[in-house]
């Protein structure tokens, strides 16, 4: 096994100036974590609970070059409580990125973060920097309307709209202006397909969409997330309200829908996890901990903080 240099994935950096302030660490990483005799030790999560700021180990196959969302030095206060600190990452095109952590770690505040929900929420600021393909998107310039149409995206409890199927999936496409019934019949149609559920629904289009089942509610939404082809499709737990049928669809559905589109997924499932990205992210009260490729992180972690979470050892 290699021994690990001075500058372990472990070693903890606490957040004081800019100069000071916790930047990613990309290295080669091998599998040796904290031990002290046969006791694993949790240095990077004491770090985090003592109110520091460790630099997350980021695994070198995460890619700059192919970042769809870069996020830098990102930090967010509800009121006077700080929610998000220090959080740099890059988010790779084409590919299904899982975040994960405890709950209140931070990371459903992140993913509404890129596409500015929060903005919403009284007392909110923030500060650093998120781009989606190189452009800020809290630049002052920014038209938060225009952002939000190139990120779809789906809540954890599904939320038709009280109106027909059909007015469900084009309403995307009708407030902006589109009236064409023949551009959007094929709209609907297209999305109905890409979201699974095209068979199931195709005779009964004008009937009310809250009729659907709960797994059927939640395919019509990402096909309504989805009918202006966003760049990024953004799920915040939406499998969390569903059975484990319904849960196994939408897990097909975001492999499938991962060929055409780059997907961020905020998940509490752990297997979840593992079955559907590429890439995760460990987060633990609004830092980033771990980030790499999936494989690794489920089954060669750097960080022992890692191995124990992932096998629901604590968290």
């Amino acid at each position: 096994m290699m021994s690990m240099d001075t500058d372990s994935p472990n070693s903890t950096t606490s957040s004081g100036s800019a100069q000071d302030t916790a930047q990613p660490v990309v290295r080669p990483v091998s599998y040796e974590p904290n031990r002290r005799g046969n006791e694993a030790t949790y240095e990077v999560i004491e770090a985090i609970r003592r109110g520091e700021t460790p630099a997350p180990t980021v695994h070198p196959e995460v890619d700059p070059s192919n970042a769809i969302i870069n996020i830098e030095d990102f930090n967010l206060w509800y009121s006077e409580t700080q929610a998000i600190h220090s959080v740099s990452m890059n988010i790779s095109r084409g590919a299904v990125t899982a975040l994960i952590g405890p709950s209140g770690c931070g990371k459903s505040t992140l993913l509404r973060s890129i596409n500015r929900m929060n903005d919403l929420v009284e007392g909110v600021r923030v500060e650093g920097l998120i781009g989606l393909n190189g452009s800020p998107i809290y630049a002052p310039s920014v038209d938060v309307i225009s952002l939000r149409k190139r990120l779809g995206m789906v809540f954890q409890k599904p939320n038709p709209f009280p109106m027909s199927i059909f007015e469900n999936v084009v309403y995307p496409l009708r407030i902006d202006g589109e009236r064409r019934k023949s551009v959007l019949e094929e709209a609907c149609e297209k999305s109905l397909r890409a979201a699974a559920i095209w068979d199931e629904v195709k005779d009964r289009l004008k009937r009310s969409a809250l009729g659907l089942s709960g797994g059927q509610q939640q395919r019509l939404c990402i096909a309504r997330a989805i009918v202006a082809d966003p760049e990024v499709l953004l799920l915040d737990e939406p499998c969390s309200a569903l059975d484990p049928v319904a849960t196994l669809k939408i897990e097909e559905l975001i492999s499938e829908i991962s060929e055409r589109y780059t997907v961020l997924i905020v998940t509490h499932n752990m297997q979840q996890a593992a079955r559907v990205s590429d890439y995760t992210a460990f987060m633990y009260l609004g830092r980033l901990v771990e980030y790499g490729p999936t494989a690794k992180l489920f089954q060669t972690p750097a960080l022992i903080e890692t191995e124990h979470y992932v096998s629901g050892r604590f968290g």
